[in-house]
């Protein structure tokens, strides 16, 4: 039988579901990669442990997802910014989506656009199809002015800005704890957050792996989550797994820029 043509709309549709159901596995429960009911924010050992302190992508993803699940988008948003300050791609997608959606802040598809534009800096499939989606809509004026305002995201948000600061994160991280008088020992479990927001379960032991400290192993960990990511839909009541063809791996459209490394993190509110 041959299949039907998916209509673009219905398709954008299903990326965006995708999106929200593995970024927001940490806060819903969804059965994703290793899921437990554990909010790691909250967790005694991992706090104790400092894991989320040294890892402020992950940490700032979470909390925003929270607010966005509560509907708090306004609050949301500065979270999601300070985790993509930390070169968190899935948090500048997240805030493409907002701000295509207008969820916290008005519409603002050339904006959509740009932040979009830096979620698929590496390549990865999801994000560079919601970026063509993105594109294929826009009108010249929006296309020219998402270029212009890519500029300053890139500056200060692209990997040659942001690698550096979670790179530095890691690399003090995995000095503290290693250099503390708490040690853990092989019989202690910990739960550790997963780059694409669930949790897993590891001994003590395992606290200290180069995937969750060296940077080059811990960006190669996030790759082989996000580069080839399940698109999810939901049809009445069903949810069904399916693949979509990545788009080309076109380089982005915005004009390359020097990276702003000593920029000022952003303001995020307080903790409740």
């Amino acid at each position: 039988m041959t299949a039907r043509p998916q209509r673009p709309f219905a398709t954008r549709q299903r990326l965006h579901a995708a999106l929200l159901a593995v970024l927001s596995v940490a806060c819903t429960g969804a059965p994703l990669v290793h899921a437990t009911d554990v909010d790691p924010t909250a967790d005694a050992v991992t706090l104790a442990a400092g894991y989320l302190n040294h890892h402020p992508d992950i940490n700032f993803r979470m909390k925003a997802l929270r607010d966005y699940n509560k509907g708090e988008y306004e609050d949301a948003i500065p979270r999601f910014q300070r985790a993509a300050f930390y070169a968190d791609k899935p948090s500048q997608g997240m805030l493409g989506e907002m701000y295509w959606e207008g969820k916290g802040v008005a519409v603002d598809r050339a904006m959509a656009y740009a932040w979009m534009d830096l979620a698929a800096e590496r390549g990865y499939a999801g994000f560079l199809n919601m970026r063509e989606r993105y594109w294929s809509q826009m009108d010249e004026t929006e296309r020219a002015r998402a270029l212009e305002v890519g500029q300053a995201l890139y500056a200060k948000y692209g990997d040659d800005a942001a690698r550096p600061r979670i790179d530095a994160k890691l690399r003090f991280g995995r000095r503290s704890t290693t250099g503390s008088r708490t040690g853990f020992s092989a019989n202690l479990t910990i739960q550790v957050p997963m780059p694409d927001g669930s949790m897993t379960t590891i001994q003590g032991a395992k606290f200290y792996d180069d995937k969750y400290w060296d940077p080059k192993e811990y960006f190669a960990w996030q790759d082989s989550i996000w580069e080839d990511p399940p698109i999810g839909r939901v049809d009445v009541g069903e949810v069904e797994a399916v693949r979509e063809a990545p788009s080309a791996a076109l380089p982005s459209r915005v004009p390359e820029v020097v990276p702003e490394t000593d920029a000022a993190e952003p303001e995020v509110p307080e903790d409740e």
